[in-house]
């Protein structure tokens, strides 16, 4: 392969020097938490950099969906993936709501617009899509069924930090997103989340609903939850921020190195972005088919044996635990798709810091027992 690309993916991590200056100022304000200084500029260059009016911040992106969830009024059934993490769906659970599962798009993975309209009931109040692995659901046509049933539409954009559509931010769809800002995510403030919503009014609703309802030290106006981001979360993020650019470059980089590796290896198809004007390359998903000397498992299990951990996102299905598996929506005949996908995705390791020499390791393997 002598005209392979040159890919240098060098290791990413601040000083920690370069956070202690927050920690002092911390210090110094003597506010850890309740919206201080901290909090307020995360907000305020969270907003600049991912062009939304409104954010609220989180101390979990669970609490933010619940809350979400309750900013709304969302009752009755919620129309949703059952391709996701659970937290999707334990989200409409903890609010009394019944999740109704449709299948997925074949390609992109993501809640089949085609699949909701039957799925309506007199019942029905939202729709709750992923943008899963941060490619962008169609939004348009998900838009266009929630106007025509007087639906909310509420996106779970855990994976989606700094992606963009053609018109801009994909998180100015729907009436709320959700983002997770969890140790694991492009961005992350160690634990934390967020609401983008778009006007004044609802973040005002957002803001008593994650403070115990609290308008003032003597006034509550609704039954609100703790889900207020501390001001250390908040200052990795203000941190983090700094980098943001050079991680989704790095990211690329690696997302780029394993296309062109993996060219051609029969039996592991590639999940394609979906032509979004910028992705961030949270995930690298590849689905092993049938042409593939070993299953999905197989292969799982022995890429331990060398050291590497790719994850099995999203298996098994949401509708497969026991508090969903018992709704009529959950039916393996009515998710055919994402039943398959979910027996054979694999996501291999991305991160900023992944090595040139590690991937062509991953590959190499891939390659070798696709040989057998």
């Amino acid at each position: 392969m002598d005209d392979k690309p040159v890919f240098v993916t060098q290791p990413f991590l601040p000083e920690l020097s370069e956070f202690l200056p927050y920690l002092e100022s911390i210090w110094e304000s003597k506010v850890l938490t309740n919206g201080g200084k901290m909090h307020q500029q995360l907000e305020a260059e969270l907003c600049e950099y991912l062009g939304v009016e409104h954010i609220s911040l989180f101390n979990n992106g669970t609490i933010a969906l619940l809350t979400a969830l309750q900013a709304l009024r969302i009752t009755g059934e919620v129309i949703t993936t059952p391709y996701s993490f659970v937290a999707t769906a334990h989200s409409l659970l903890w609010n009394g709501i019944k999740p109704v599962f449709v299948d997925i798009d074949p390609v992109t993975l993501n809640i089949d617009p085609a699949k909701i309209e039957s799925a309506i009931t007199p019942q029905t109040t939202a729709i709750m899509p992923v943008h899963c692995y941060g490619h962008p659901c169609d939004v348009e046509s998900i838009q266009k069924i929630a106007d025509n049933y007087n639906l909310k539409v509420i996106y779970d954009a855990a994976h989606a930090f700094a992606v963009k559509d053609i018109g801009g931010s994909i998180l100015r769809h729907g009436d709320l997103s959700v983002l997770s800002f969890h140790a694991t995510k492009v961005f992350n403030t160690f634990e934390g989340g967020a609401i983008v919503c778009p006007d004044a009014k609802t973040k005002q609703r957002i803001e008593h609903l994650k403070n115990f309802g609290f308008v003032d030290e003597v006034t509550v106006v609704a039954p609100g939850i703790n889900g207020k981001m501390s001001e250390i979360n908040a200052a990795f993020g203000l941190l983090q921020l700094k980098y943001i650019d050079k991680i989704l470059k790095l990211r690329e980089d690696v997302d780029s190195l394993y296309r062109h590796l993996l060219s051609g290896i029969k039996g592991v198809r590639v999940v394609e972005e979906s032509g979004q004007s910028q992705a961030n390359f949270s995930y690298f998903p590849v689905l092993i088919e049938k042409d593939f000397p070993l299953t999905r498992d197989e292969l799982y299990e022995k890429l331990k044996t060398i050291n590497v951990f790719a994850r099995r996102y999203f298996f098994p299905l949401i509708s497969e635990f026991p508090m969903y598996r018992g709704l009529p929506s959950a039916a393996k005949s009515n998710l055919m798709v994402a039943e398959s996908v979910s027996q054979r995705v694999l996501c291999l390791p991305i991160y900023p810091s992944l090595r040139t020499e590690v991937v062509e390791k991953i590959v190499s393997f891939i390659r070798s027992e696709s040989m057998r």
